[in-house]
């Protein structure tokens, strides 16, 4: 059976996303015009509109009217195969991480997770909510509900300073806390209103809304945690063993 071939605009999509790759742009860089690519390629100007329509509808290139198409930088990507916290898993690849604490209370516990957390009616437990950057780009919200009966300890995080500490870092450098595995789903959101503010994007952008329970070595659920991940500047990476 012959293979259908590609469409000329979605080989122009993926040269162009390959030199986004190979680092032939640095974020910021201007693009060459939608002329001079008809010329590189020696392809028509609806090929290149459709290639360039597709490489901004990931959120790799942003188009300014009497300005030029630029490169808005790489995704960040992120290997789902192992347990580790944000601020870890960033530095861990070389960039740069901060965050800024939204709340660090006590609250009740919530109807999604206290039948995990097995909390008794009425009980509270720790939530942590902060925004997460990376080379001082908004990327992520990040809430974290921590579970005192599973370690009492973790009560000591409300009164840290939570802007420079890393929750992990604490789990089990500090705590000991023996960290078996997690469960976690991702989903396709939309930012809201609140959620676009902080991210610095439009209200209704595409998102990714993770969910991640995490569990110790004696079967207690230590922490559930709800992030939203900006859609034009994070992709998750999955290996699966046969």
């Amino acid at each position: 059976m012959n293979e259908t071939p590609l469409p000329l605009y979605y080989k122009l999509y993926n040269s162009i996303k390959e030199d986004f790759e190979n680092d032939k742009y640095q974020k910021g860089d201007k693009l060459p015009t939608e002329k001079e690519i008809c010329e590189n390629y020696n392809v028509s100007r609806l090929t290149v509109r459709r290639a360039l329509d597709e490489l901004k509808r990931e959120g790799l290139i942003d188009r300014k009217k009497g300005k030029g198409t630029f490169f808005t930088g790489k995704k960040r990507e992120e290997q789902m195969s192992k347990l580790r916290g944000f601020t870890d898993d960033v530095q861990n690849s070389g960039s740069e991480t901060k965050s800024v604490v939204l709340e660090n209370k006590l609250v009740k516990a919530e109807t999604e997770f206290d039948g995990i957390f097995k909390t008794p009616k009425d009980s509270r437990v720790l939530m942590l909510k902060r925004i997460r950057y990376i080379n001082d780009e908004p990327y992520a919200i990040e809430t974290a509900y921590l579970n005192p009966l599973a370690d009492l300890r973790v009560l000591n995080v409300i009164d840290r300073d939570m802007s420079k500490e890393s929750l992990y870092h604490i789990f089990q450098e500090e705590f000991e806390l023996g960290l078996a595995y997690a469960e976690e789903t991702l989903e396709i959101t939309v930012l809201d209103k609140d959620e676009s503010d902080i991210l610095q994007q439009k209200k209704g952008a595409p998102a990714a809304l993770r969910t991640r329970y995490t569990y110790l070595k004696d079967g207690q659920c230590i922490e559930y945690v709800k992030s939203i991940y900006r859609g034009d500047k994070y992709k998750f990476k999955v290996v699966k063993q046969i």
